[in-house]
Parts: structure tokens; sequence; C-alpha cells
């Protein structure tokens, strides 16, 4: 069974961090709907959510992609790179533990899931004001002998590699390419970001269907053009709080028969 694990908006979110854009006032309701709206589209594609209670100190808590990264044999805690945030991993692990055997990045190591990008058994890590040398290095150890190779990636541009990078079929990926260094993805397809949407890299590839922000209709028809199928979802005021789509959930196949 396709599981995914999301966390419901925290009433903080109007004080998250913000690294690239600037502050915005959200709409509390508005970004809870469109959350929920993003929760069911998830469903409706087969996955079964499981929406954790939202932490209503915690204001980045929903981007429930940064504190882990889960795999077919395990999931690996991180310790996030903003020392704020680092108190959103203990409820995630404890939710993890039911589903895959938990091992750990620990300081100086730091490292963000919304810099992981897996490509088969290739995990491509960006390295960013958020994720360093170490905690790579450690996510190397952690991996290799479930026989992953972990390959860095310099970011300049954008938050997290994910913010300029993301798998979408196939050989085929989507990117910002002024935002990173490519050399170590040479060989695949690349489909580039209209440049009237710098920050339309993020897209999430599920059941058959990309789905994708509304707010990119240049960068959406460009992904039709290559054959593929684009479902747009509306996240933008959650954009407002430097969100995209890969980065509230995390999505994996249960093969346990433990539930929560």
């Amino acid at each position: 069974m396709l599981t995914a694990i999301t966390r419901a908006v925290s009433p903080a979110i109007v004080d998250c961090e913000l690294s690239f854009i600037d502050r915005q006032p959200i709409d509390l309701v508005t970004a809870q709907e469109q959350h929920h709206a993003y929760e069911k589209l998830l469903g409706r594609l087969g996955a079964r959510v499981i929406s954790l209670p939202a932490e209503p100190d915690l204001p980045d808590s929903m981007f429930v992609e940064d504190p882990a990264v889960v795999l077919d044999e395990l999931a690996v805690i991180l310790s996030l790179g903003t020392e704020t945030r680092r108190r959103e991993a203990p409820s995630l692990a404890q939710a993890l533990a039911q589903f895959r055997q938990l091992e750990y990045v620990s300081l100086p190591g730091t490292l963000e899931g919304g810099d992981i990008l897996r490509i088969g058994r290739k995990l491509f890590v960006g390295l960013t004001r958020r994720s360093n040398a170490e905690g790579l290095r450690q996510l190397a150890v952690t991996v290799a002998p479930h026989n992953y190779e972990v390959i860095a990636v310099p970011v300049n541009g954008c938050l997290h590699l994910k913010s300029a990078l993301t798998h979408l079929s196939g050989n085929k990926l989507l990117a910002n390419r002024a935002w990173f260094d490519t050399t170590a993805l040479a060989g695949h397809e690349w489909i580039d970001v209209d440049p009237a949407e710098p920050h339309a890299a993020n897209a999430l590839a599920l059941a058959g269907t990309i789905i994708f922000p509304a707010s990119f209709p240049r960068t959406r028809a460009r992904i039709e053009a290559c054959g593929l199928h684009v479902t747009p979802v509306d996240i933008s005021e959650l954009q407002k709080a430097e969100s995209g789509l890969t980065c509230s959930s995390l999505i994996f196949t249960n093969t346990s028969s433990v539930s929560l």
C-alpha cells in the first residue's frame, strides 16, 4: 500500500523561515484549505494519507519532507540546518518507526530532505545553506549497506536542491539549471522551467500524473508537451511560506502490517 505522511498546517506558519523570497501575509484558513486539498488529491491517487496533528509552536512543521528521508529499507531522521526546526523531528520519527527501521544523521552534520533527490538507487544531495558535507557523509555511510550511492550536487540559487530539480518520469528531469551544478546529472533529459517562472521546478510525480502548482502555467505547458499528464493544484498561499509540492508529504510503499 502507498502511504503518505503529512502534517496539518501550523497556526504559527505566519512566522515561518524564509530564505529566498520576501515575507508576505499568509491567510491561515486559505493555507489550511489548500493543504487539505493536497491531501485529498494524494488520497484520490491511491495513497493512504496519515495526517499528523498540527504543531502550534513549530511554524514550518507541515514540511514533513525535511526532517526525514524514507527509503525502501529504512528511514533516516535528519539533523535540520535551521536550529529552530530541529524539534520537528521526534514526532515524525515516532510515526515512521511503525513502518521502517530508523537511522540518524547527527550534528555537526546537517541535512534536510528537501535536498535529497532519489532516482533509483542514487541519492543526489544538495549542498546548501541547510545541508553540509558532514551530513552528506553520514548519510552515505548509513545507506551504503543497502546499495545506495550518494552524490553531492552544489546548489547556489535556492533553498533546497528540490527547489531547483525534481524527477518526473524515466530519464526526464524538471529543472532550473541556473541554480545548481548539473555535472552529476549529465545524461538526463531536461525539461527546463519557463524563464518567467524560475520557482517552477518542484513537482511531485505520483500514480501516472505530475502534481504541479497551478501558479506556473507556462512550465506546465512544457511538461505536457513532453507527453506527461499534469494535475494542477493551488498552493498559492503555501508558496508564501516557500513551499513546494514534495516538501508537504513523505510518500512510500508500506509493506508492513503495522499501522498507526
